[in-house]
């Protein structure tokens, strides 16, 4: 079956992302799925919905295998299985309407408590001014009312201080605007009850219940399993299957199980938490429609008592969607129309490198040009999606092979021959002859590759970049403001060519003799510009009008230099000159601040599809625009953009099928455009 794996990607260990899937948790699912026989496709959703569609659309899969969070919203849960019931996609898991239901705590109890189900009394909030807790027993814990993985919940969202109880839930609408819940808190043992639809069928999929059992060492005043277990010493809680509970109780909150999972409407999988109190009793406290499938988490536990490993518990998962959505061939889902019309004819546009400069930049004519491993390993992947691919090399006789040449898009790397425009003329070739292709368009590229032109453009967005100028014969004026040390490199190049070691200079002297020099090598002017001391960063990017943003790369220099660059012998050799921290070690303010400006440098300069943007952050911590590159190099292992997707869980293959996909939805546009302007012929014929 061809199995598209729909999730989000835990980047950061922060609360903002606790509920998406690590690495290692991805890893361990695709990997299972394969060994179950599928094929699988790895779709990370944190991004456009654009680029999702086009990444379904491309794939065209059989069965979505979904555990994707959404990231924001009140909705946030069920907006990518509505997705993919609009696109026509069979999926894993519960419809949209259980999942928002069940991500709204307040709601859920109020099914529950219809259904005879007993839960804590509580109240829900939007207003803290509002609050009137006077019917609830002290204790209470306040908590998130759209929150999962015990987000906003610590040892002190448990309030015992009547005096206390408004600040905290003004406190906690502080944090989470959208509602919090006001709960009687019950002491006692935290059970939760797994559900796989398609075991134990007799139980109606309700498998026993296990119990998380926290070292003593990390417990709270109160028994609480709290965020800071579930992500911080996730070590300490250890699942006991069966939990240890009398008979008449496993099967008390087995038969309240079955009525939460009914009455929700939960299908193939998913998780119920109840509270085992002091006295006996059993209270209900929220069910997870969505629940984790991390190696280790409670399913698993309970599943194995069934005698189901990691791999068999997926397999019941895609059973009982495969059943529901009546999948039943690998190769043709019954549960949806036939979309697919063949692979797509994509033509391949590059330039081959043929002279390999030395680390004094000798023949570095040629720097940016591809070499035929890498040109070998991005055919690959576009085939591996099941494309045919058809090489276009960009020499001057393009324009006649394009023209000749029946292709549905193309996969553009090509950098052009000579000029500020160079990395445009095949795109504007491309857009003559109405042909889509990935990346930016011809004038973005044009702008980007001026660097001159590219900062008055980001200056304007409000984007702090070194204050510059352009020197062309080295006698030019110096502003009064200029201060030494400045950088020299030329105005219109790529892959640091230019840029060595002594590129910074000190001196007025130094700096007229440097500029002087590069004009007349790359005849074109020199960029000088104030010399940024500190960290260096990169940020790569996909999408279109919303990309996505990887997890940003620190460019460490090792090597002790009082004033260091990322220069061409650096990039021709990094391992002795410079050290890549992928993600970036930042503070998330920092973060979150840079990752605002790279958005904006992409919206500043219209890129598309894909960019990388290099930033300088000084001592006081603002961060400075330096160099937009929206055709970055794609070398595996090597290149920085590829450094940052695997950084971020992204792999080559599925790399350039992100960056393809953008060119696929805009000749499905075309497609469909052309087909209506043929209907609209027809009819006034």
């Amino acid at each position: 079956m061809r199995i598209a794996f729909s999730h989000n990607l835990q980047l950061t260990p922060s609360e903002e992302e606790a509920e998406f899937d690590t690495p290692a948790t991805v890893k361990a699912l695709a990997d299972g799925l394969e060994r179950l026989g599928h094929r699988v496709e790895k779709i990370e959703v944190s991004g456009p919905a654009s680029r999702t569609v086009a990444r379904l659309e491309a794939y065209n899969p059989d069965l979505v295998f979904n555990t994707a969070e959404g990231r924001r919203g009140r909705f946030r849960e069920a907006f990518y299985p509505g997705l993919f019931e609009e696109l026509g996609f069979a999926y894993t898991g519960s419809d949209p309407y259980t999942l928002a239901l069940t991500l709204d705590k307040q709601l859920t109890k109020l099914v529950v408590a219809r259904a005879g189900v007993r839960t804590p009394s509580w109240v829900y909030v939007e207003d803290a001014s509002q609050f009137d807790g006077s019917s609830l027993r002290l204790p209470v814990i306040v908590k998130p009312n759209f929150e999962g993985s015990s987000k906003g919940i610590t040892q002190d969202s448990i309030v015992e201080d009547p005096a206390k109880l408004r600040e905290a839930v003004a406190a906690a609408l502080g944090r989470y605007p959208a509602g919090v819940i006001v709960e009687e808190f019950i002491p006692g043992r935290d059970l939760t009850v797994p559900f796989l639809e398609a075991v134990a069928r007799d139980r109606g999929g309700v498998l026993a219940p296990v119990e998380y059992v926290v070292d003593p060492k990390f417990r709270g005043r109160h028994t609480l399993y709290d965020f800071a277990l579930k992500t911080l010493h996730s070590e300490a809680v250890n699942v006991q299957a069966p939990a240890d509970i009398p008979p008449e109780v496993a099967a008390e909150a087995t038969r309240a199980a079955r009525t939460v999972f009914a009455a929700t409407g939960c299908r193939d999988l998913g998780r119920i938490d109840f509270r085992l109190a002091e006295d006996g009793q059993l209270y209900f406290l929220e069910i997870n429609a969505l629940p984790s499938l991390e190696p280790g988490a409670g399913l698993y536990a309970a599943a194995a008592l069934e005698g189901l490993h990691f791999d068999a518990v997926l397999a019941a998962v895609i059973e009982s969607a495969a059943a529901r959505w009546k999948v039943k061939d690998s190769r043709e889902s019954r549960a949806r129309p036939a979309r697919r019309s063949g692979p797509l004819r994509v033509g391949f546009t590059f330039n081959v490198k043929r002279v390999v400069a030395n680390e004094e930049g000798e023949g570095d004519q040629e720097a940016e040009y591809d070499s035929p491993k890498t040109l070998q390993a991005i055919r690959e992947a576009i085939a591996s999606y099941g494309h045919e691919v058809i090489d276009l090399e960009a020499t001057s006789e393009l324009p006649q092979r394009l023209a000749a040449t029946p292709v549905d898009l193309v996969f553009n790397i090509a950098e052009g021959f000579k000029g500020r425009n160079r990395e445009a003329q095949v795109p504007a070739t491309l857009e003559l002859l109405d042909i889509p292709y990935t990346g930016s368009d011809p004038a973005a590229l044009s702008i980007a590759l001026d660097k001159a032109l590219a900062k008055k453009m980001v200056r304007q967005h409000g984007i702090p970049t070194p204050d510059f100028l352009l020197m062309q014969s080295g006698k030019e004026r110096l502003p009064k403001e200029m201060r030494f040390p400045v950088i020299v490199k030329p105005v219109a190049e790529g892959s640091s060519k230019g840029v060595f070691g002594h590129s910074v200079v000190g001196t007025e002297a130094e700096l007229r003799d440097l500029a002087r020099d590069l004009a007349a090598r790359y005849r074109q002017p020199a960029l000088v510009e104030n010399y940024i001391s500190g960290r260096e960063f990169t940020v790569g990017m996909l999408g279109e009008r919303r990309p996505k943003v990887l997890p940003p790369m620190e460019v460490v220099f090792t090597t002790g230099e009082a004033n260091p660059v990322y220069d061409f012998p650096a990039k021709l050799d990094w391992t002795h000159r410079v050290r890549y921290d992928v993600p970036a070690k930042l503070e998330p303010g920092a973060q979150r601040e840079l990752e605002r400006a790279a958005r904006a440098v992409f919206a500043a300069l219209g890129c598309r599809d894909v960019a990388r943007v290099d930033f300088r952050m000084d001592a006081t911590g603002k961060f400075y625009f330096l160099d937009c590159n929206p055709l970055p190099g794609l070398t595996p292992g090597w290149s920085d953009l590829v450094l940052i997707a695997q950084g971020g869980g992204l792999d080559y293959r599925g790399l350039i099928g992100e960056i393809l996909s953008g060119a696929i939805r805009r000749h499905q546009e075309r497609q469909r455009e052309r087909r209506r302007e043929e209907r609209e012929q027809a009819a006034a014929g």
